[in-house]
């Protein structure tokens, strides 16, 4: 082992790497568990990825601590369904052979279970695809590899990325590193976890309804889902194709917008990717946006269940904008009460025909039962192999496209999305952003919503309508509870900002100027390791 790494070890917390500048920021530590000692290594991506291109350490070294930092804390957060020990070592040698120049070279990256890697499993955290090796990477994933990315695992998620807890998951419960009797949000929970308790500088997730926005909330790291269409959908195993997007979890705004910036860009493997250029993100980001217009949403306000803290810590935010000179406008989006029954009635159909094809003869688990025809054989495979939370959207999607139906539930919901789609565009009009809270709630204890599903989909009010639409929208930590409610254990809350079609520029320079002014993305889980 090199002398830079000698007397690493993440059981005591003990790590010694030489020529890292003294000077450096307690956020700048990822491969130290123990904050409040002198910082002797990496937190952010941004500052893991400028140590090995700077030779300070190795992409080895780098992916070897990070396996072992995996190895101490994954028994009790839960994050990952597969981590690829060896070959994520071999790839890093290969960055360090190569000398590789990538904007990403040596960084470990984590990657939700519903997103294809030619190299291990893609389950979809389903029992249906348990076994199921893609033989095919997705364009995210390639594009990850061409920048000198490290592909450390593959996270937990609610089932074919149905939930908002991860609680939907057939193989484990992933628990949120702030609280661990507590979820870290889903879908893409696996992915926000592994991030916040530093398993991996950084990680892709995928947003249909939320499922990137709320769990960065719920585990007070940044999440932001793109514009549908700047990202390639191509290798994500669908869930609702017209909602679901790819994006990028990170601990600072800088480390999603790189990471974004890495699998931006047209494919012509996805015919819904548009050929759009795409900004340096980071190249602009530390520049403030002058004259910044922040849009506030009446309806929003109105919202129900939106907990008091919640409430007081968006407030403060917008108060902490207007320090910094931005104009906050009111704005209304008079549909916006729709967003919940028009998402989960778009979303349910497109499910049913998206899952159609795991059979037990297509795709996926068969059953071993004997059974007397075809239909006998489809009904048996699906039950054994689909989860509850999975058959009830399968139905819930049927029922709606059923003959005598479908005008009355679907194609009313399309309209209701053309009138949301609508709302926006003239709110933007008036503003440049829309803030508003990630989730109405901290992070829940775990089963305390699981027999209540019409609770849990309340938990994405003020996400859906981002996906409905196709607009980015980013959450950023924003405040903490008290920990008068939770145990004495404060928890984190998110600060949503919706911007226009393509304006994940904007809106990454808006989270840059609030990341600036506070310190909220710098706090850190007490994780006894």
């Amino acid at each position: 082992m090199s002398n830079r790494l000698r007397g690493l070890h993440f059981g005591t917390c003990q790590c010694q790497i030489d020529h890292i500048d003294s000077a450096t920021r307690p956020a700048e530590n990822f491969l130290s568990f123990l904050y409040h000692q002198p910082p002797m290594t990496f937190d952010t991506l941004i500052a893991a990825k400028n140590a090995v291109a700077s030779g300070q350490v190795s992409a080895v070294e780098l992916v070897r601590a990070t396996l072992d930092r995996i190895a101490a804390v994954e028994p009790d957060i839960g994050a990952f369904n597969s981590v690829f020990n060896e070959d994520a070592l071999k790839q890093a040698k290969r960055i360090d052979d190569a000398k590789h120049p990538g904007p990403l070279a040596g960084v470990p990256i984590a990657v939700k279970d519903n997103i294809c890697t030619s190299h291990g499993k893609t389950t979809c955290s389903s029992k249906i695809l348990a076994n199921f090796h893609a033989p095919y990477d997705a364009t995210v994933i390639k594009k990850l590899q061409s920048a000198g990315a490290i592909i450390i695992g593959k996270t937990n998620c609610d089932e074919f990325a149905m939930g908002s807890s991860t609680e939907n998951s057939a193989f484990k419960l992933t628990h949120n590193p702030w609280d661990v009797s507590r979820v870290p949000g889903g879908s893409s929970g696996g992915s926000a976890a592994s991030v916040c308790a530093g398993l991996s500088p950084g990680a892709l997730g995928s947003d249909t309804g939320g499922s990137i926005r709320q769990p960065a909330a719920l585990c007070g790291i940044v999440g932001i889902k793109p514009t549908y269409g700047r990202v390639s959908r191509y290798g994500l195993v669908a869930y609702a194709s017209s909602l679901d997007q790819i994006g990028t979890f990170g601990r600072t705004v800088a480390d999603a917008a790189l990471q974004l910036q890495v699998i931006a860009g047209h494919d012509p493997m996805d015919s819904t990717s548009f050929n759009e250029l795409v900004p340096d993100y980071s190249a602009s980001l530390e520049q403030p946006l002058k004259g910044l217009r922040i849009g506030i949403a009446k309806e929003y306000n109105l919202s129900e269940g939106l907990d008091l803290q919640v409430r007081q810590a968006i407030d403060a935010a917008i108060e902490t904008y207007r320090s910094l000179g931005a104009v906050v406008v009111d704005v209304s989006l008079p549909n916006t009460s729709y967003g919940i029954a028009a998402y989960y009635l778009i979303a349910t159909c497109e499910a049913s025909s998206n899952l159609a094809r795991y059979d037990g003869v297509h795709f996926g688990h068969r059953t071993a039962d004997k059974v007397s025809d075809i239909v006998e054989l489809f009904s048996k495979s699906r039950a054994e192999g689909f989860g509850p939370e999975v058959q009830r959207r399968i139905m819930l999607g049927t029922y709606a496209l059923s003959s005598g139906y479908y005008d009355a539930f679907y194609v009313r919901a399309l309209k209701i999305r053309r009138l949301i789609k609508n709302d926006f565009d003239r709110a933007f009009e008036q503003c440049d952003v829309i803030a508003c809270p990630s989730s109405p709630v901290p992070a829940f204890k775990i089963g305390e919503k699981t027999d209540d599903p019409l609770s849990m989909y309340l938990c994405d009010v003020f996400t859906v309508t981002a996906n409905i639409a196709g607009i980015p929208g980013i959450s950023i930590p924003a405040g903490f509870t008290d920990g008068s409610t939770s145990d004495g254990k404060p928890l984190p809350i998110g600060l949503q900002l919706l911007g226009p079609v393509f304006s994940e520029e904007k809106l990454l320079r808006a989270a840059r100027m609030f990341e600036t002014a506070t310190e909220f993305h710098s706090r850190r889980p007490s994780i006894d390791h």
